[in-house]
């Protein structure tokens, strides 16, 4: 019997790509001579990755260490702009959490710089709802391990990830647990465990697991 849930952010249970872009737009403009061409259609095929990744795409141009400091200026543009303007969360979510919440245990393992997720938590007000998190950012280590290290720290006998990407399927196989595909996200993923379409499937698809 599934005893919690560990949730992706982008693409699961938010959509930041829009607001993200401006942000970096901005950096970029300020410190680049490079266009400021981002949208969040195009981030959206970036987001998943590890953040030296993100970069070396964006400012390809660049030496790896100016890559990595732009995408820190990015990041800190992006905290500020998202807890001014919080990103819309997908249908649903708050109500589907507060029902999860009294079956199961909720945690998030996200591919996000330090910061990211308790920006999520602070603009959306959805903290409560959660146990805990974790990032690259915190620990230096990519998605699988992180969703290993919940699991161990937190005494988890059968949890299950969801996620809206390859890489997120991929990183739960590694971390040997159960996929649930989010096809309302950003990604497209060939054999999960399971899909939903909406946040709100998730309480029906987790009973038949």
């Amino acid at each position: 019997m599934i005893d919690s849930i560990i949730f992706d952010v982008d693409g699961t249970l938010w959509d930041s790509t829009d607001v993200v872009a401006a942000a970096w737009n901005d950096i970029i403009t300020r410190q680049t001579k490079k266009p400021s061409s981002l949208t969040g259609d195009s981030l959206k095929k970036l987001f998943g990755k590890l953040l030296p990744d993100i970069a070396a795409v964006i400012f390809a141009d660049e030496p790896v260490e100016e890559q990595l400091r732009l995408i820190d200026l990015c990041c800190e543009e992006e905290h500020d702009a998202l807890l001014r303007t919080p990103a819309p969360t997908y249908p649903e979510l708050e109500n589907t959490l507060k029902l999860l919440s009294g079956k199961y245990r909720l945690f998030i393992v996200s591919n996000c710089q330090a910061g990211y997720i308790e920006v999520f938590l602070e603009a959306t007000g959805l903290g409560h709802y959660f146990e805990d998190h974790l990032c690259p950012g915190d620990t230096g280590n990519a998605k699988a391990a992180n969703i290993s290290e919940i699991v161990k720290t937190h005494h988890l006998q059968s949890a299950v990830y969801v996620g809206d990407t390859a890489g997120d399927y991929q990183a739960t196989k590694e971390a040997g647990l159960p996929f649930i595909f989010a096809s309302y996200g950003f990604g497209t993923v060939d054999t999960p465990d399971a899909v939903i379409i909406a946040p709100g499937e998730l309480p029906e698809v987790l009973s038949s697991l």
